[in-house]
């Protein structure tokens, strides 16, 4: 397997490790040329200097023979910009880090369905284990031809859930409004702006991911700092 990185985050670095010793192919793309030479002696992986929300690096990291692209830079708005270069090259799958909760949201709009929240997703870990839950075992559930499938409302959407046009093998299993937890009734309707996650097997998600492609967003433009 073969991943690329962009930005030489903590994070990208402890995951390479990992990587790395799997025997895995690990690119990291990163624009400070310092860095990459502190860190040229320190992990065995392939470099790349340069602006990885650039087409241009991009291409050159080869998307044809990467699995995945991680996004892991600290700036919100050059991971969300270079995962949406990087599906439009080809990337067969891009995992989006932000660090501010409040982009998860655009992020589903703009159908980046790969996307990490490290700090919340620990802090709601930490919260469950206090409460004597365990949150990990929800990943241990979906298996096999199980797939998790989300899309944020759109105004055409809004009406009963038991008039959405869901393909073969899928159901709605909650929904999120203005951030709170529903879960469906018989008479849900559904509102503008809901996020709404779905239960599907792998066939039904070509039809899902038809249905509910991103609509065109604003892209942000990255920081230059």
């Amino acid at each position: 397997m073969r991943s690329v990185f962009i930005g030489a985050s903590d994070l990208t670095l402890s995951t390479a490790q990992q990587l790395l010793k799997s025997g895995h192919e690990v690119v990291i793309i990163e624009r400070d040329k310092a860095r990459i030479e502190e860190l040229s002696t320190e992990i065995g992986s392939g470099f790349i200097h340069g602006d990885g929300s650039k087409p241009a690096i991009l291409r050159e990291a080869d998307p044809a023979a990467t699995d995945f692209l991680f996004c892991l830079t600290d700036n919100d708005q050059n991971n969300i910009l270079a995962s949406l270069v990087g599906r439009s090259l080809g990337y067969p799958r891009v995992v989006t880090r932000i660090q501010d909760p409040s982009y998860e949201h655009i992020c589903i709009e703009l159908g980046l369905t790969d996307v990490i929240v490290p700090n919340y997703t620990i802090a709601r870990y930490l919260a469950d284990m206090c409460a004597g839950q365990n949150p990990l075992e929800l990943s241990a559930l979906i298996k096999a031809d199980a797939r998790i499938f989300s899309f944020v409302a759109r105004e055409q959407d809004e009406g009963l859930l038991s008039e959405l046009k869901l393909p073969e093998n899928s159901r709605v299993i909650f929904f999120y409004r203005n951030e709170k937890f529903m879960l469906p009734e018989t008479n849900t309707a559904l509102q503008k702006g809901d996020e709404v996650v779905i239960i599907a097997h792998r066939k039904a998600l070509p039809a899902l991911e038809s249905h509910w492609a991103p609509m065109p967003t604003e892209i942000p433009t990255p920081d230059k700092s």
